[in-house]
């Protein structure tokens, strides 16, 4: 038994270091009327295979418009990813036309938004919703697609689900709704699942069962996901590693234990020290100072500073930012003050 539960802990660790979709210097910008809106800039990161990457930050710091930009899905005009790249498995997305796109989505990365009443078109029932990406994807017609339905809806724990699959979305809570997107995405397997916060218009209770569900879906059809979030315990209980975003750029990125317990950029440690503790008894919570720079004009040096306790020095305010390795695994970007390491920064 020992032997087979450690083969399987081995296999997963091999699988996990398989890069499934690699995002390198992305950016997508936005033409607006107060100017042009570096929504994402410069963005680089490795999802694994099975592996869980959480992405964090504030509202506004370019996390829903990453994830639009992987399934090509910026509205256009006015938005517009200018450069980079998004390899899926060795193939760049930004190469494909819209045709060829619509084979990839659904298929080999799918989506799950964060509000199930827009995600789920309201004049069709469960089956017809359910059942196009299979018809689509699967060319699965009559009692192969009634019974893939039905199967998919039970694989989410919809109770009935042969009832239940001639609903219309209003007729379910909000938590069977979430499940019935859930079973959209994962319906043909995906390579990889972007769960958009997925939770957040759920209770603690219904959140937990649908962490649980995602986790044993991912279990199944060995999926990598994307988890969007602004949960911190969510990260802690979800996923292997987290990426901490700031003004449509990437500043720490690290597994979760390494960066809850060894966060080096002043954002990541303000995020965390955010987090309500159990332990303490305190009159105020922590709150991060100030507010993220308007992406129509951002500075060309350290974006942070501003809002640090300590600001930069004069020299490092104005550094261009670099991606560097402090630990394996383990990177921060920003100036060497936000990284801790200029001899002149104050302590």
């Amino acid at each position: 038994m020992v032997n087979k539960q450690s083969k399987k802990q081995t296999s997963k660790k091999k699988a996990i270091e398989e890069i499934v979709l690699s995002v390198k210097d992305l950016q997508t910008h936005f033409y607006t009327k107060w100017g042009l809106v570096k929504a994402v800039d410069g963005l680089s990161f490795d999802l694994k295979k099975e592996e869980t990457l959480a992405v964090v930050g504030e509202s506004g710091s370019g996390k829903s418009v990453t994830a639009l930009s992987i399934m090509q899905l910026i509205p256009s005009p006015p938005g517009f990813i200018v450069g980079g790249e998004i390899n899926l498995e060795s193939e760049n997305l930004l190469n494909k036309s819209d045709k060829e796109m619509q084979s990839v989505r659904g298929s080999r990365i799918a989506m799950v938004l964060q509000d199930p009443m827009t995600a789920l078109n309201p004049v069709f029932n469960i089956a017809d919703q359910v059942g196009e990406t299979l018809s689509i994807h699967k060319k699965l017609k009559g009692s192969q697609l009634y019974n893939s339905i039905i199967d998919m809806l039970e694989k989410v724990n919809i109770p009935a689900a042969e009832e239940r699959m001639k609903d219309y979305p209003h007729q379910l809570s909000g938590g069977m709704r979430q499940r019935v997107v859930g079973a959209i995405g994962v319906s043909c397997s995906p390579t990889i699942l972007i769960a958009d916060e997925p939770t957040t218009s759920l209770d603690a209770t219904i959140q937990a069962q649908y962490l649980r569900l995602l986790k044993d879906l991912q279990n199944e059809f060995g999926m990598a996901i994307l988890f969007i979030t602004h949960d911190f315990g969510i990260v802690a209980k979800m996923c292997d590693r987290v990426a901490v975003m700031y003004a449509g750029r990437i500043v720490e990125i690290g597994e979760v234990r390494e960066i809850f317990n060894n966060p080096k950029h002043p954002y990541t440690q303000g995020l965390i020290k955010s987090v309500p503790s159990m332990d303490e008894d305190i009159d105020r919570l922590y709150s991060i100072p100030g507010q993220p720079p308007a992406l129509w004009d951002v500075p060309d040096g350290c974006r942070f500073s501003p809002r640090k306790e300590s600001p930069c020095c004069d020299v490092c305010i104005n550094e261009k930012y670099e991606m560097v390795e402090i630990k394996p695994g383990h990177l921060v970007d920003g100036c060497k003050c936000c990284r801790g390491t200029c001899k002149s920064s104050k302590k």
